[in-house]
C-alpha cells in the first residue's frame, strides 16, 4: 500500500517553524493510520499545553479526518500557506496570538484555507491576565513601575502612528499586550464567528467558525477620538464622533456580546467586557459624548432626540418605532433622561411617546423635555447606568 506524505497526514511546526515530528508512516489500512496519528496529535498538544487544553481542543476535532486538520505552532502567515492541500476542515495553532507580526493578515490566511463552517482554534494571553502575572511576579512598588513600562511599550507604542514602525522593527511583533475584546473583534472582522472561549491555566483559548470572507478593515481606529456608523435621518448612516470607551475592534462584537449577556436596566449591555476602565468613567459623566457637538454643528443631529443607534441596536426596535425614528434627526440628549426607562420595552415606549409629541408640536415638545431632563440630571442626580 502507498504510504502517506506528511502533508497528507498531518503537519506540525515548532517554535523555529520547522517540522516538529514526522508523520506516522504505516503500510496498514488508512483508518488505522489515522487512529494512531490522532493519538500522536493528543500527545503533542498535551506536551505543549497540558491535558486540559488537549481535552478542550480534542472535542472539536474528534469527528474530523486526520488529513483535514492542520496543527501548527507558528506566528508566520506564510507557514499557513505552505501546504499543497487547498483547504482544511480545521486549523489549530498552538502559538500565542500575542506574538503574531500582523494579526489580521494571519487570520486572513487561515480564513483562506478553511471552507465555510471550518474551525480555527488558537490561544492568547489577555491584558488582564498579563497585568495580574506582572503584579504578582515583582514586589511593590517595582511591580507597578514595570507594569506601566510594559503597558506603554507593548500596548500603546504598537498603536501610535509615530512609534509603530520603530516598535515592530525592534520587537518584530513579539509579546504584544492584547485585550480579549480586540482579538475576538479581529476574528469577526476577518470572517469568523466565535463558538466558545475558555480560560485554562491563565490562557484564553477560543474556537471560531468561518462564516464569510474577511472584511479587510484597512482603517481600524485606535486613537481617543473615534467615528462610528449610526442610523440617521431617512435611515442614512452617519459618522458619529465620540471619545473611545471600548477596546479596538469592539464594534464587531455587538451581536456577540448581546447574545451572551442581553440587556441590563437602562437598555445597556450587561457585563460588557469591551468597555475599558477609563471608558466606564467617561460614560458615567457623558464625557465620551462631547465630540457629538461636531455632529450637531454639521447638522446631522439636533439637541433633543433619540440616541443615534448602531444598525444592530436599531434592529431591536419595533418596526413602528424604526419607521417613526428615521423621519427625524437623532439627538444629542435623548428622551431617556426625561423618563429614565429601565427595560428595552420601556425605552421603546419612551421614545415613541416623545416622537409622537414632537411630530405634533416640535418646538414646545423639545422645550418641555429640556426642562424635565435638566431637573432629573441636576436636581435628582440621575446618571447613565
Amino acid at each position: 500500500m502507498k504510504t502517506m506524505s506528511s502533508a497528507e497526514s498531518y503537519s506540525f511546526l515548532n517554535k523555529n517553524e520547522k517540522i516538529l515530528a514526522d508523520s506516522i508512516i504505516s503500510d496498514t489500512k488508512p483508518y488505522a493510520l489515522r487512529a494512531k496519528s490522532k493519538v500522536a496529535i493528543k500527545k503533542i498538544i498535551t506536551r505543549k499545553l497540558g491535558s486540559d487544553v488537549c481535552d478542550f481542543i480534542g472535542k472539536y476535532l474528534q469527528d474530523f479526518r486526520l488529513f483535514d486538520v492542520l496543527l501548527c505552532d507558528t506566528r508566520d502567515k506564510d507557514n499557513i500557506n505552505l501546504y499543497q492541500k487547498e483547504s482544511f476542515q480545521a486549523v489549530v495553532n498552538l502559538h500565542e496570538v500575542n506574538h503574531y507580526r500582523r494579526i489580521n493578515k494571519f487570520l486572513e490566511a487561515v480564513n483562506s484555507r478553511l471552507p465555510e463552517g471550518g474551525l480555527f482554534i488558537n490561544t492568547l494571553e489577555t491584558y488582564e491576565t498579563r497585568k495580574q502575572r506582572i503584579l504578582q511576579k515583582l514586589p511593590k512598588p517595582l511591580n507597578h513601575l514595570y507594569y506601566c513600562y510594559d503597558f506603554i511599550l507593548h500596548r500603546i507604542c504598537p498603536k501610535l502612528k509615530w512609534t509603530k514602525k520603530l516598535y515592530f522593527k525592534i520587537t518584530r511583533g513579539y509579546g504584544r499586550v492584547l485585550t480579549k475584546a480586540e482579538i475576538l473583534g479581529r476574528l469577526y472582522s476577518c470572517g469568523f464567528e466565535v463558538l466558545e472561549e475558555k480560560t485554562i491555566d491563565n490562557q484564553l483559548y477560543f474556537v471560531a467558525k468561518k462564516i464569510k470572507k474577511p472584511t479587510y478593515d484597512m482603517g481600524p481606529t485606535y486613537g481617543p477620538l473615534i467615528s462610528l456608523k449610526r442610523v440617521g435621518k431617512n435611515g442614512k448612516l452617519i459618522n458619529v464622533y465620540k471619545l473611545r470607551t471600548m477596546h479596538p475592534y469592539s464594534e464587531y462584537l455587538q451581536h456577540y456580546v448581546f447574545q451572551k449577556n442581553n440587556l441590563k436596566k437602562g437598555g445597556k449591555l450587561k457585563d460588557d467586557f469591551r468597555i475599558s476602565n477609563m471608558g466606564k468613567l467617561l460614560r458615567k459623566y457623558w464625557i465620551d459624548e462631547l465630540p457629538m457637538v461636531i455632529n450637531f454643528l454639521k447638522g446631522d443631529m439636533k439637541l433633543i432626540g433619540g440616541r443615534p443607534l448602531s444598525s444592530h441596536y436599531f434592529g431591536l426596535y419595533t418596526e413602528e418605532l424604526q419607521e417613526k425614528r428615521v423621519k427625524f434627526k437623532p439627538g444629542l440628549i435623548p428622551p431617556f433622561y426625561a423618563d429614565m426607562p429601565e427595560t428595552l420595552d420601556e425605552i421603546i415606549a419612551s421614545e415613541m411617546k416623545y416622537l409622537n409629541a414632537y411630530e405634533k408640536k416640535p418646538i414646545l415638545t423639545d422645550i418641555r423635555y429640556s426642562f424635565k431632563i435638566l431637573k432629573n440630571i441636576v436636581i435628582r442626580g440621575k446618571r447613565s447606568l
